[in-house]
C-alpha cells in the first residue's frame, strides 16, 4: 500500500445494528482514517434508523450491500451463529474483517474462517476489546518484567446479574451456549495475553437461576504453559461488587486491574503502586479499531492475531467439553486444517 493509499480513509461497513454496534459506530463517526459507507441489519426498521443516524446508506442484504458499497473492511456485530458466514462473504468480497467475539461456534468453524481470511489474503482479527483496555496493557508489562516473581494464579470475575430471558446471547442455537462462551471468550483471551498459551480447561456450571436453556452461572479453571493457573467466575445472575476484575498473584508480588484504577505491590514493600485509569469502553474500542487499521495499511503489528482467536474459541470449546465429562480437557494447540475451497452459502443477519 502507498503513502497516499495509507492517508485516504478506508470505507467501513457495519454489518448488524444491535447494541453493541453503536459503540462501535461511535469510534468510526470519530476516526479520520475511517469512513463509514454502509450499515446493514436484516431488520428493515433497524438498518434504516441506523443509517439515518449515522448518515450511511443501509442495506438488508449482505451481499448487495459487499456488491453496491464494496467497502475496504466491515466490522461483524450480528450474532455468533452469523459471524462465519458473515466474515467468509466479506473476506471473499475482499474486505477486511474485524469480527465481535467469538470468532465462531466452534473451533472447526474458526479454521475454515482463518483459511478463508488466508486465502483472500485479507486481515481477519476478531473483537477484544480487553487487550486495548491501557491497565491491562500496563499489567502485562508489570508481569513481563518480572517484579511480581513467578505467576501463580490469576483471577477474573465478570459477574453482572442481567435479565437475559429476551436475549439472544441465551439462545443455544444463536450463542452457542450462555456466559461461558459470551464473557468467557473475553476471560480466555485475557488469561491467554497475561499468561501465555492455556493448555488445559476445566469449567464446572453454577446454580441456574434464570430460566434459560444456557448456563447463567459458571467458573472456569484454567492451566497455562508457564504452570501457573486461572480461575474465572462468569455469571449474569449474581452481582460481584468488586472493584477489581483482574487479580494476579505472584511470589513476590500482587497486582489487581479496576474498573476506576489499577495497582500492585511487591510482597517487601507495604503500599500499593497505583497505574493506569480504569476501564474505558470507548478508548478500548478506538485504539483496537485504529489498531485494526494499521494492521491493514501495514503501519502496525495485531495486537490480537487471527490465530489469537482461533485460540480463544479452542479454549472455549474445551471448557464446555469438560462440562460433559466433568475432567480437566487438554486445549491442543494444533495447526489449522490444508486450504479448502468454500463459498459462502446463506448469509442470515440480526
Amino acid at each position: 500500500m502507498t503513502r497516499e493509499e495509507r492517508r485516504k480513509p478506508l470505507g467501513f461497513a457495519m454489518i448488524g445494528c444491535g447494541r453493541i454496534s453503536q459503540v462501535h459506530l461511535s469510534v468510526l463517526a470519530g476516526e479520520p482514517r475511517a469512513k463509514l459507507v454502509a450499515v446493514v441489519d436484516k431488520d428493515r426498521q433497524a438498518a434504516k434508523s441506523a443509517g439515518e443516524a449515522w448518515g450511511a446508506p443501509h442495506f438488508e442484504d449482505v451481499r448487495e450491500m459487499l456488491r453496491q458499497a464494496a467497502p475496504d473492511a466491515v466490522v461483524i456485530c450480528a450474532p455468533p451463529n452469523t459471524h462465519r458466514a458473515l466474515t467468509e462473504a466479506a473476506l471473499f468480497a475482499g474486505a477486511h474483517v474485524l469480527c465481535e467475539k467469538p470468532l465462531a461456534l466452534s473451533v472447526e468453524e474458526a479454521e475454515e474462517v482463518l483459511l478463508a481470511a488466508e486465502k483472500a489474503d485479507r486481515v481477519l482479527m476478531m473483537c477484544s476489546k480487553f487487550r486495548y483496555v491501557e491497565d491491562v496493557i500496563k499489567a502485562k508489562g508489570v508481569i513481563d518484567s518480572g517484579i511480581l516473581g513467578q505467576i501463580v494464579l490469576l483471577e477474573n470475575q465478570f459477574c453482572s446479574r442481567v435479565d437475559m430471558k429476551n436475549r439472544w446471547n441465551s439462545k443455544r442455537a444463536v450463542a452457542g451456549g450462555g456466559v461461558l462462551i459470551d464473557n468467557g471468550s473475553h476471560s480466555a483471551d485475557i488469561v491467554r495475553y497475561l499468561l501465555g498459551p492455556v493448555t488445559g480447561a476445566l469449567a464446572i456450571p453454577g446454580r441456574q437461576w434464570q430460566p434459560l436453556e444456557v448456563e447463567d452461572t459458571c467458573t472456569m479453571f484454567l492451566r497455562c504453559a508457564r504452570n501457573a493457573m486461572a480461575s474465572v467466575d462468569l455469571s449474569w445472575s449474581i452481582q460481584k461488587e468488586h472493584p477489581y476484575y483482574i487479580h494476579v498473584y505472584g511470589t513476590e508480588g500482587t497486582l489487581e486491574v479496576g474498573w476506576t484504577g489499577s495497582r500492585y505491590r511487591q510482597s517487601e514493600r507495604l503500599h500499593w503502586v497505583p497505574f493506569g485509569n480504569g476501564y474505558d469502553k470507548l478508548q478500548a474500542t478506538g485504539s483496537q479499531l485504529r489498531n485494526f487499521i494499521g494492521t491493514i495499511t501495514g503501519e502496525a503489528q495485531p495486537l490480537i492475531t487471527a490465530e489469537d482467536a482461533l485460540e480463544s474459541v479452542r479454549v472455549v470449546e474445551s471448557a464446555y467439553r469438560s462440562t460433559q465429562e466433568g475432567r480437566w480437557e487438554t486445549v491442543e494447540q494444533a495447526a489449522p486444517p490444508a486450504p479448502a475451497i468454500r463459498t459462502a452459502g446463506s448469509i442470515p443477519v440480526r
